[in-house]
């Protein structure tokens, strides 16, 4: 690989490496124009999905597909997410053209897509050089996320061919008996935690909220999801992990955003739970739906229940993170630590349903 390769890629780790001589077969029938050796090197942040970049002669592309090991039903859906790229960059210049897709494992072992590569950083638990020192920048970096989130809902998705995407009728309620019945294959036996996270479920279901509008939703649109442009802290440039888009209720999305932006009142096992680089000052909840509101002109005053429900949803994705690693189907070792913040998940779900009218 060039010398100038992105700082965020690295070798491929140990046990995650793939048939790159049938992937490069694959692609240069799949973008015939490529030609040269291929190099390959990993984005190794993910807590779930694969992600590689793959260089042939001068060209970069990205390359995706799902984790080793066990899925759980409808995750890591890379069919829905080439599906996603390859049409919404027509109408949304955040996300990333997709290119080429294919469901036959024995090129990856798995469903995999290629898109495009872009240059940028993501921010995470260390801030770049190139931002130091810019005034107020935790604030317009979190606002650039309310912005590109705000953006994607006010796209029409029939002028981007993806009217068909999803079935918004009926949305927020199959949302959480989905997430019920996933926390149900990945909870632990006996304990607090899954007698907590049942009640919460039952309670999430019996407070549904009414539905403003419907919308493309992202599902997982959080800081360290998205690009910035170094010269540009107030955009975002790209976002990325487009697996769970469908079609429902935008606030789902400000739900999630909102249980990635720190609180003071979290407990002490939420404080950190999010990786940020230390130096920001972030806009607070409130602050956050507030921009939100003012640029979609979207009621939030009930955004309560969408934050609870993201805790909840949280809590079940992190304990099957931390199920495969105890597995052994997952190289990051720090998902094995992930299931001993379920409980404190649970329970701050619990105390916000205790807030609704």
């Amino acid at each position: 690989m060039a010398s100038d390769r992105p700082a965020a890629a690295s070798a491929v780790r140990k046990g995650d490496e793939l048939d790159w001589a049938t992937i490069g077969r694959w692609l240069r029938g799949e973008v015939p124009e490529l030609s040269g050796p291929l190099n390959v090197l990993q984005f190794p942040h993910g807590r779930a999905n694969l992600t590689y970049l793959i260089e042939i002669g001068g060209t970069r592309l990205v390359l995706r597909r799902p984790p080793f090991g066990k899925i759980a039903p409808g995750a890591h859906d890379m069919g829905r997410e080439f599906k996603v790229l390859s049409r919404l960059w027509r109408s949304y210049d955040r996300a990333p053209r997709a290119y080429a897709f294919t469901d036959d494992h024995s090129i990856a072992g798995a469903d995999c897509f290629v898109m495009e590569y872009r240059d940028g950083a993501v921010i995470r638990d260390v801030l770049p050089d190139e931002l130091r020192g810019q005034p107020d920048l935790g604030r317009r970096l979190m606002f650039g996320v309310v912005d590109a989130m705000a953006d994607l809902h006010l796209v029409d998705p029939d002028e981007c061919d993806l009217g068909d995407l999803g079935r918004p009728e009926g949305f927020v309620a199959r949302q959480v008996s989905g997430w019920a019945r996933r926390w149900e294959l990945s909870a632990p036996e006996g304990g607090t935690a899954a007698e907590a996270m049942a009640q919460v479920g039952e309670r999430l279901a019996a407070t549904l909220p009414a539905t403003q509008s419907d919308g493309i939703v992202h599902n997982d649109l959080k800081i360290d999801n998205c690009q910035y442009d170094l010269g540009d802290p107030d955009r975002v440039k790209s976002v990325f992990d487009w697996d769970m888009a469908t079609l429902g209720d935008p606030l789902v999305d400000l739900g999630t955003l909102l249980n990635y932006v720190p609180d003071a009142s979290d407990p002490p096992e939420l404080q950190g739970a999010v990786r940020y680089p230390p130096e920001l000052e972030l806009p607070s909840r409130d602050e956050v739906a507030a921009r939100y509101a003012e640029r979609t002109g979207t009621d939030v005053g009930g955004v309560t229940w969408y934050l609870a429900f993201a805790k909840w949803k949280t809590a079940t994705v992190y304990q099957q993170l931390a199920n495969r690693a105890l597995a052994g189907d997952s190289r990051n070792e720090h998902n094995a630590e992930l299931s001993g913040i379920v409980p404190a998940l649970a329970r701050v779900a619990d105390a916000l349903l205790d807030e609704l009218p």
